[in-house]
């Protein structure tokens, strides 16, 4: 019976074994990941404005696993061996006859006094801190902003940021409470939110407009201090900052042979195939793939790409030629707390809606439907 390992269990890594033990019912399934749960992380723009809590976010993956005949191994990975064949983790070697790295991404926190701001994206545990500040301030300035990896300008997180900076606003107003802060968007970019579209881009700046945020926007970050964001055009002072900086690949990748881009992600091609090596696929944030340059990191383009390795690396274990690829989509609800943008882009098309309630409850159902196969 072929051996299949696949890292992680996020989006990438559950699509693809869900796909998997569709397409090939006699394979092994290996989930190699430090625990079995799923954190929907799409979910914590509504961490601090109480719509979600973390316990919401946070599915035991026990159920499915067994469902799906598929054994986890709880473990750190460390390392690859013998051209991909061989998984080295912090609970021993794991053989296996086929390989998917759907492991994630990592923030890079290399600015000066990255300490003095929070990362909102980074877990259940950074958006409850985000909560408990708001509950706890009377007032005051809250600075929140994102950056790009800059030998990879398509590894960054710009659309969560705009949600928690607009769900903020909500919530405030809502409390009566948003007259006594003053909120600021920053970023390097000229034009931020430029990979989901012109008409998105004047869409997020006019709404920032009308709802009194500021901006302080192309200047290059230098770094944070205490109650302080330090650009090259000039110094934010802030009481709250909130920031999410560029994506870079994990850390195991530097362990192994695995070749990387200038962005130092795992390079693939269009069926998600890890160049020069045998029966190994990459999907989701682990990966550097071809396609336009506003392709995203985001959820749905994980599942997209995880649909294409798990056929391939079926097809691959069967004798046949892998030919699966990937459709180039972008798709999301830019989230304000009660109401929604949607925004759609392909290579040949780029729609904007404005934001409505239908929107929200539609990204809400949607969560629902998401986690149901889970539960």
């Amino acid at each position: 019976m072929p051996r299949v390992t696949i890292i992680g269990s996020g989006f990438a890594a559950l699509t693809a074994v869900r796909t998997l033990r569709k397409a090939a019912t006699e394979t092994a399934l290996t989930l190699v990941s430090p625990r079995a749960e799923l954190v929907y992380y799409p979910g914590l723009i509504w961490v601090p404005t109480g719509l979600r809590t973390g316990d919401d976010l946070r599915i035991p993956l026990e159920s499915f696993l067994r469902r799906m005949g598929v054994k986890h191994v709880a473990a750190e990975v460390t390392g690859l061996g013998n051209g991909g064949r061989v998984l080295e983790t912090t609970a021993g070697e794991i053989e296996n006859d086929g390989l998917i790295i759907g492991s994630g991404g990592r923030y890079m926190k290399k600015l000066p006094g990255s300490e003095h701001m929070i990362l909102p994206c980074e877990g259940i545990a950074a958006a409850q801190r985000i909560r408990d500040r708001l509950q706890g301030m009377d007032g005051g300035t809250i600075a929140m902003g994102f950056a790009g990896n800059p030998k990879e300008p398509a590894a960054m997180r710009g659309g969560p940021l705009f949600e928690f900076l607009f769900g903020i606003d909500s919530y405030l107003r809502r409390q009566n409470r948003r007259e006594r802060f003053e909120l600021i968007f920053f970023t390097p970019a000229e034009k931020p939110g430029n990979r989901l579209g012109p008409k998105a881009v004047a869409g997020l700046q006019a709404e920032m407009n009308k709802r009194g945020i500021r901006t302080h926007l192309g200047h290059r970050l230098k770094g944070f201090a205490p109650q302080r964001v330090m650009t090259e055009g000039g110094e934010l002072d802030a009481d709250l900052i909130l920031f999410i900086p560029g994506m870079t690949g994990s850390q195991w990748f530097d362990n192994t042979d695995l070749p990387r881009s200038e962005g130092g992600f795992i390079k693939a091609d269009r069926q998600c195939r890890v160049d020069g090596m045998e029966r190994v696929y990459v999907a989701g944030d682990s990966g550097s793939f071809p396609g336009p340059e506003w392709m995203p990191k985001q959820a749905h383009m994980a599942d997209l790409q995880a649909k294409a390795a798990a056929a391939n690396l079926a097809d691959e274990l069967a004798g046949r030629q892998p030919t699966a690829t990937y459709r180039v989509e972008l798709l999301c609800i830019v989230d304000a707390h009660d109401r929604g943008m949607l925004v759609a882009r392909n290579e040949k098309h780029n729609l904007v809606l404005p934001a409505m309630r239908l929107f929200h409850w539609l990204k809400r159902g949607f969560e629902w439907r998401y986690l149901r196969q889970y539960r």
